[in-house]
C-alpha cells in the first residue's frame, strides 16, 4: 500500500515538474518545533515565494502531503490534511497532523523538489500516563519517620517529578524518584519521599512533561497525632463515662426501690384480702351454724381460725423473703454508686491540686 501511494506521488511530482523548470522560487519560512499530547492535532507551516510548482509534505522521510500549484491538495489520509493562504507575494501551506500517535514523532519536512530549498522542524508527541498515591490519609505518631510512595505509569517521556507540602516545594535531597521501562514505548516512574511530620500537612505529587499545561498531580494528607493529647482525650472520655455510669446507677437503684414498695404494697394488700374473705366465711358459718350442735360450731369454727392463720404464715414470709431478694441487689448497686462517687471526688481533688 505505501508503494503504491509513493508511486502516485512521484507520477503527480514529475507531472508538475516538468512545465516548471525554470522558475525562480524559495522557501521563505519553514516549519517550527512542535510538541503535542497523544491524541491532538499538531500544525506546520511552509512559506514559500511565487512562482512555486509543488510543495511535499515529508514525515520521518515519507511523503504524507503533496500540494501542487495547478491542482490543489493531494491527500492519501485522512490523518494528514492541509489548507493553504495565499497573499500578494507568498504562498503558505499548513500541515494539519489529526489524532496525533507516538510514531509521529520525528522529522516533519518541508520540501520544493529544488535543491536546498528544504526546511525541517522536528515533531515531539507526548503520553500523559496515570500518577497515583494508593493512600489518600495517612495517620502517624509522634517521632515516627515514614515513606509516601507516588506512582507514575505509561508516560512519554518519563514524568519529571517532585514534591510539595503546604504550598511549598520540598527539597530534593528528601526523595528519589526511580525510572523503568514500560510496554509500547511507555516509561514509568516511582517517587519515595521519607519525612518525620511534627503537624498535619497536605503532601502533593506533581509529574510534569513538556506538553501538559499544568503538572498532573496526586495528594496525601498526613495526620499527625500527638501522644499528650491523645492521653488526655482517653482520660477525659474516662471520666465522662464514669459520670454517664454514676448516673444510670441511680437511675437504677431507683427503679429498683420503686419495685420493692410496689411488692410490698402488693403484699399488703393480698394479706387484706385473705382476711376479708376469711371473716365472710365466719360470717356465713355464724349465720349457717344455729342449726348445728355447740360442739360441731367450734369444731368448725377452730378448723376456719387455723387455716387464716396458715395461710397469713404462708404469704408473709413469701412477701418478706421477695422484699429481701430486692434489697439484696439494691444495696450493691448503691454502694457501687457511692464508690463511683468517691472516685470523682478524688479525681476532681487531684485535678485542682495538679492544676
Amino acid at each position: 500500500m505505501e508503494r503504491i501511494q509513493k508511486l502516485i506521488l512521484l507520477s503527480v511530482i514529475l507531472t508538475a515538474l516538468l512545465p516548471g523548470f525554470g522558475f525562480c522560487y524559495s522557501v521563505i519560512k519553514g516549519p517550527t518545533n512542535a510538541t503535542v499530547l497523544a491524541g491532538s492535532e499538531a500544525r506546520f507551516n511552509c512559506t514559500v515565494s511565487l512562482g512555486w510548482v509543488i510543495l511535499i509534505w515529508l514525515s520521518n522521510g515519507n511523503p504524507v502531503l503533496t500540494v501542487i500549484n495547478s491542482q490543489g491538495a493531494v491527500e492519501t489520509s485522512d490523518r494528514f490534511t492541509s489548507q493553504n493562504y495565499t497573499s500578494s507575494d507568498t504562498f503558505t501551506s499548513e500541515l494539519i497532523i489529526r489524532n496525533t500517535q507516538l510514531s509521529d514523532s520525528g522529522k516533519i519536512e518541508c520540501s520544493t523538489q529544488k535543491p536546498n530549498e528544504s526546511s525541517f522542524a522536528f515533531l515531539s508527541v507526548q503520553v500523559n500516563g496515570s500518577l497515583f498515591i494508593k493512600n489518600s490519609t495517612l495517620t502517624v505518631t509522634e517521632n515516627k519517620t515514614v515513606e509516601i510512595v507516588c506512582e507514575a505509569l505509561g508516560w512519554a517521556p518519563a514524568p519529571d517529578i517532585t514534591w510539595m507540602t503546604n504550598d511549598s516545594f520540598i527539597d530534593k535531597s528528601r526523595y528519589v524518584t526511580q525510572q523503568s521501562q514500560g510496554s509500547n514505548g511507555l516509561h514509568n516512574a516511582l517517587s519515595i519521599l521519607t519525612l518525620t511530620p511534627t503537624d498535619t500537612e497536605v503532601l502533593t505529587c506533581l509529574a510534569d512533561i513538556e506538553a501538559l499545561p499544568n503538572p498532573q498531580i496526586a495528594t496525601i494528607t498526613v495526620i499527625f497525632c500527638n501522644s499528650t493529647i491523645e492521653n488526655d482525650y482517653s482520660e477525659d472520655s474516662g471520666s465522662t463515662w464514669v459520670i454517664v455510669l454514676a448516673v444510670v446507677l441511680s437511675l437504677v437503684g431507683i427503679i429498683l426501690l420503686i419495685v420493692i414498695i410496689v411488692v410490698v404494697v402488693r403484699c399488703c394488700c393480698l394479706k387484706k384480702k385473705e382476711k376479708f374473705q376469711v371473716r365472710r366465711k365466719m360470717m356465713v358459718i355464724r349465720k349457717t351454724g344455729k342449726g348445728m350442735g355447740a360442739k360441731t360450731r367450734d369444731t368448725f369454727q377452730r378448723n376456719a381460725g387455723t387455716q387464716h392463720k396458715s395461710q397469713e404464715l404462708l404469704l408473709f414470709p413469701q412477701c418478706l423473703q421477695s422484699s429481701l431478694s430486692l434489697l439484696q441487689i439494691y444495696i450493691p448497686v448503691l454502694h457501687q454508686r457511692c464508690n463511683i462517687r468517691d472516685l470523682l471526688i478524688i479525681r476532681s481533688a487531684q485535678r485542682k491540686l495538679g492544676t
